[in-house]
């Protein structure tokens, strides 16, 4: 198993739409610079690069490493094996700290860089105003990461699985625990209030009541005097570890003691550090799975290991590992980096086997179901481990 120490953040900045109408100002008027990746006719020798945005500081910054080491444990692993139509890849980072701005100037880096495709994506924040960019410049994305709805249909593909997809994951659960009503919570923040409106908009026959917090408070209380005036057999917390944890204190302080679901953005063990461990007894999550969860996942983890200089894998290192198997192979199967033929080669794949289960792309860039399974906060330090793979 593996530790978390940072939630999935995969946040829509308050200002995205001025940062990404700001992005096709940029990719627009960015000329040879924006227009130079992707294709064949960039060079057709030496290394074929890919580019990979993550957060390397800030709050997120733990997962910068992840990423960058699933990534380099794939590119190994594919150099190893001949390459990609006999060249090797090559990995070529730069930090979007999970911030919009940041992530347009790092991605106009990426295009100077001549990259021939992207492999990053972790705040959906961060990647939406990407998009353009890249787009503009001829330059194929899979996603590892980010998973906002609003990133799908947008031309690029995602290795993880949608919100909308978890929340039929979290809806399946409060089903099956016979959930009659249910105070969704969430921190008004964008993915975590979508998150909570595709929950609601799910949960038939389930009477649904809403809150939300400011996770920049500490203190809950009112929240948590409103949630138990509605008497709910189940709370459903969409936002991340750092106010979640205190919330599910609180709620516990309270007389709380009924069962707790929390979204992707809380898996983490953090989240019983900072509850309590008393506190996360009957907490469980929505996640995708990890190492840990898979039937050769402690192979996989002594390989990245190696890669890492002995560092544990984290959230989305195997995902991003899986995007570059991806991306390789689809150049692979177009004979090359040509724009047009990798992103038809991407939309081709059917069924390819990576280690978290066979991958077929949608119409619309997503993942065909998602891949969402129930974990519980029971491993080591309050790792979160299988619970239920939601197939029975």
């Amino acid at each position: 198993m593996f530790t978390r120490h940072t939630p999935r953040a995969r946040r829509l900045a308050a200002t995205g739409a001025l940062v990404f109408t700001a992005a096709l100002a940029l990719s627009g008027c960015s000329g040879g610079l924006a227009s130079g990746g992707g294709g064949d006719e960039q060079s057709s020798d030496g290394p074929i690069k890919l580019g990979m945005l993550a957060p390397f500081s800030g709050s997120e910054a733990a997962f910068g490493d992840y990423m960058k080491f699933g990534a380099e444990l794939a590119i190994e692993e594919v150099n190893a094996d001949g390459g990609v139509d006999g060249r090797d890849l090559e990995l070529v980072t730069e930090d979007d700290a999970c911030d919009a701005t940041a992530a347009v100037a790092a991605a106009q880096k990426l295009v100077t860089a001549e990259v021939s495709g992207s492999v990053g994506g972790y705040c959906s924040g961060a990647t939406l105003p990407t998009l353009p960019i890249f787009a503009d410049a001829g330059i194929p994305m899979v996603i590892p990461a980010a998973n906002s709805n609003e990133l799908v249909g947008q031309g690029a593909f995602m290795i993880n699985g949608t919100g909308t997809q978890q929340a039929e994951a979290a809806v399946a659960w409060l089903n099956q625990e016979g959930a009659k009503t249910v105070v969704i919570v969430d921190d008004n923040q964008a993915y975590p209030k979508d998150l909570a409106d595709s929950i609601e908009e799910q949960a038939e026959g389930i009477t649904v009541k809403r809150e939300h917090v400011n996770p920049k408070e500490k203190d809950f209380s009112a929240n948590v005097n409103s949630i138990l005036g509605s008497d709910p057999d189940f709370v459903v917390w969409t936002g991340y570890y750092q106010a979640g944890g205190l919330l599910i204190n609180q709620l516990r302080g309270a007389g709380y003691d009924g069962p707790v679901l929390v979204g992707d953005g809380s898996v983490d063990a953090q989240l019983a550090a900072i509850a309590g461990d008393s506190a996360i007894t009957n907490v469980v999550g929505t996640f995708t799975r990890t190492p840990d969860m898979l039937e050769n996942g402690e192979q996989w983890t002594e390989d990245y290991k190696k890669v890492s200089g002995g560092k544990d894998p984290g959230p989305y290192s195997i995902q991003t590992y899986e995007a570059v198997k991806t991306m390789a192979q689809a150049m692979t199967d177009a004979g090359g980096t040509d724009t047009d033929a990798v992103t038809q080669a991407l939309k081709d794949l059917k069924d390819f086997p990576l280690l978290t289960g066979d991958l077929t792309f949608a119409d619309d860039g997503s993942r065909l179901g998602g891949g969402f399974v129930i974990v519980e906060p029971t491993g080591d330090g309050g790792a979160f481990v299988l619970k239920d793979d939601l197939q029975g």
